[in-house]
């Protein structure tokens, strides 16, 4: 499907001569003199390699059509994990690589989409926030009142995160998959 460059919206997937391209962020551009400009920040879905270009406003861009599909994180085996359609409840293995960053964040019976072009997976998106038991921190030191005081704390996927003093072992929080930051208890 064609579109006008001026109709993109963030998050968007676009083919951009010739590669697969998850919009990050844009900016429309009017200087005082010249002609209007859009400026993009396009993450490649294959290679996860981001460039910043700028494009007239007169352009067209190709919008690809991503399908995605409901699936539960079953396991971890070695460098891949296992996922299973909630639909037609077919297992699929996705490797490390494809995850990336988000693979961190999986844990058993997790709720995710898989994003799918032309039959190739292209990634996964995960919910916003998810919660965590803590497995282990450190107790709060007496004493310490400092209102931004943090400490470590390994969650029951392995992920460690910096949480404030009050929390301990074994209770329930929430973390934000955007940037792996400690957003509240659940």
């Amino acid at each position: 499907m064609i579109i006008n460059i001026n109709d993109i919206k963030n998050g968007m997937t676009i083919i951009m001569d010739g590669k697969l391209c998850v919009i990050v962020e844009f900016q429309h551009v009017k200087p005082g003199k010249g002609s209007p400009f859009v400026k993009m920040k396009l993450r490649n879905l294959r290679t996860g390699s981001i460039t910043v270009d700028t494009y007239n406003t007169n352009i067209k861009i190709e919008k690809a059509h991503v399908d995605k599909s409901k699936s539960q994180f079953l396991y971890a085996d070695g460098d891949n994990y296992v996922f299973m359609n909630n639909e037609t409840y077919d297992q699929m293995e996705l490797s490390k690589d494809t995850l990336g960053d988000n693979a961190k964040y999986l844990k058993e019976g997790l709720e995710i989409q898989i994003a799918q072009y032309e039959g190739e997976i292209i990634g996964i998106d995960l919910p916003e926030k998810i919660d965590y038991e803590v497995a282990s921190t450190e107790p709060a030191t007496k004493g310490n009142t400092t209102s931004s005081a943090m400490k470590d704390a390994t969650l029951e996927n392995g992920l460690v995160i910096k949480v404030p003093l009050f929390i301990n072992d074994g209770e329930v929080i929430t973390v934000s998959t955007i940037d792996g930051s400690y957003c509240g208890r659940a």
